[in-house]
């Protein structure tokens, strides 16, 4: 079974677009074949594009992103996901909380893959400045490639 992971943050404009961006780039180097998507618990953001400086840390590590559109996290994602992974506790609650009685995803905090980092929050970097965006590649990068690891 082909694994296809979802990552969720509050408004998928920032930290889980980049997730979703780096999980997709270090899966490609690897030859792993995954299906990946990124959504919020939130439907503030719903059909728009990810934040500029989001987009423009991407593009700086050779990603294009400034096709994706936010969307809310929905029951059919309980079982279309074999992974689901939140990038904050608040959120990790939340889609727990959502997740319909017959859910078959593997649901947990990105973080906890990373050695040492188990039960952190990726921060976000919303209300910060363009450093922000990149501290924010580098956690989900690194979550990113334990988890081809581990899906490998």
């Amino acid at each position: 079974m082909t694994p296809s992971v979802l990552f969720v943050c509050l408004g998928n404009i920032c930290r889980s677009p980049l997730a979703e961006a780096a999980f997709r780039h270090e899966a490609e180097r690897a030859g792993l074949d995954v299906h990946a998507d990124s959504a919020g618990t939130a439907a503030y953001h719903v059909g728009k594009p990810p934040d500029r400086r989001a987009v423009a840390t991407a593009a700086y590590h050779g990603v294009d992103i400034g096709h994706y559109r936010a969307r809310q996290i929905e029951p059919a994602d309980y079982s279309r996901f074999t992974h689901i992974f939140a990038l904050d506790e608040d959120n990790f609650a939340n889609i727990r909380h959502r997740a319909p009685s017959d859910a078959t995803a593997e649901i947990a905090l990105l973080l906890d893959l990373v050695p040492g980092r188990e039960g952190q929050a990726v921060a976000d970097p919303y209300y910060g400045d363009a450093a922000g965006f990149q501290t924010t590649w580098r956690d989900v990068s690194e979550a990113a490639r334990h988890l081809v690891v581990k899906l490998s």
